[in-house]
């Protein structure tokens, strides 16, 4: 059985979903609805392994002591690990902060670079949460994966990975151009409204007849 749908039906996928889902919102913002480049990455770090409510408690929380990297290098460890406390892990995303904030000041001048290589050399940001910036602070043609992203692209064969970082290498080399701008938001819109984690609607599923994890199932 194949694993990766070829290049041709991966362009189907992609037009229907275009068709299907709504894709960017003219209301679309930043990570979390953050403002600025500085914040989002901010509370990128902060939603790792948290809820999305503990993750805005958390960040409106931080953001009210401080907006700047110089004004968050100025608060104590204790006070940033205390606002930060609903989001969990706080001790660690604590040094996170404060070691992004040095390198950020050190490195770039306090400006956030909108750049891949530049966001990755900072402490605390990964694949996801750069590409998340790329597309929603920056504008980018970037498809950032998350959870339902990830899930999506491997059940319908539009990747093959393991992980999520490696699901947005592929997707990075196998999607369309045409389709980066809005693909994260048909893909996490399909994931959360047809291809959920459990009990996936495949019966009405406008990508059944490729999806080759609905083709698994018919031939099991």
């Amino acid at each position: 059985m194949a694993v990766l749908l070829d290049r041709s039906q991966v362009d189907v996928v992609y037009r229907r979903l275009a068709k299907a889902m709504p894709g960017r919102t003219k209301n679309a913002k930043g990570p979390k609805g953050q403002p600025d480049a500085f914040r989002s990455c901010i509370s990128c770090m902060l939603s790792a392994q948290s809820l999305d409510r503990n993750t805005a408690k958390a960040s409106h929380a931080l953001f009210s002591l401080a907006t700047t990297p110089h004004a968050m290098l100025e608060l104590d460890d204790r006070d940033i690990a205390a606002a930060i406390k609903p989001c969990g892990l706080y001790n660690n995303k604590t040094r996170n902060i404060r070691a992004f904030c040095e390198a950020l000041i050190g490195e770039h001048g306090a400006a956030v670079p909108d750049t891949r290589e530049g966001l990755l050399s900072l402490p605390g940001i990964g694949r996801k949460c750069a590409d998340i910036v790329l597309s929603f602070t920056f504008g980018k043609d970037v498809i950032a994966v998350d959870t339902h992203v990830h899930r999506v692209c491997n059940r319908i064969g539009l990747t093959d990975a393991k992980t999520a970082d490696r699901t947005a290498q592929q997707l990075e080399q196998r999607s369309p151009e045409w389709a980066l701008r809005d693909g994260h938001f048909w893909l996490i819109q399909f994931g959360k409204r047809i291809c959920t984690s459990r009990a996936p609607k495949c019966e009405t599923c406008p990508l059944s007849d490729l999806c080759l994890y609905y083709s698994e199932r018919q031939s099991g």
